[in-house]
């Protein structure tokens, strides 16, 4: 699968994700809260996953933000392929957190705060 499967992955996490413009560039898919934004590099388009970094990558997909408090990214260049199963599964799980009040108050009930 190669990049051009992101946009439709969010509708197969979940079929009410919307896709918004925000900075009058940058396309975010968000449901509850934002699920993800899409930003173009020279050579790749990063993903950034608004997970909070409590998301379970067991596939290793992340490529940066490893240790980010906010979110992570999973950059895909051009021609390459991407495990799509491991992606929806991450959007998924993304949405049924803001479902829960989002990643900010599941990481908070966690440690006690």
């Amino acid at each position: 699968m190669t990049a051009g499967f992101v946009s439709p992955g969010w509708r197969t996490a979940d079929p009410a994700v919307e896709e918004t413009t925000k900075r009058r560039v940058q396309p975010y898919f968000v449901l509850e809260g934002n699920i993800c934004a899409l930003l173009a590099a020279k050579d790749h388009v990063n993903v950034f996953l608004y997970d909070g970094g409590i998301v379970p990558d067991p596939e290793g997909i992340i490529t940066a933000g490893h240790d980010n408090q906010t979110a992570r990214t999973v950059a895909i260049r051009e021609g390459e392929s991407i495990n799509e199963s491991a992606l929806t599964t991450m959007f998924a799980q993304i949405v049924a957190d803001n479902r829960a009040g989002g990643w900010r108050k599941i990481k908070a009930a966690r440690e006690g705060t």
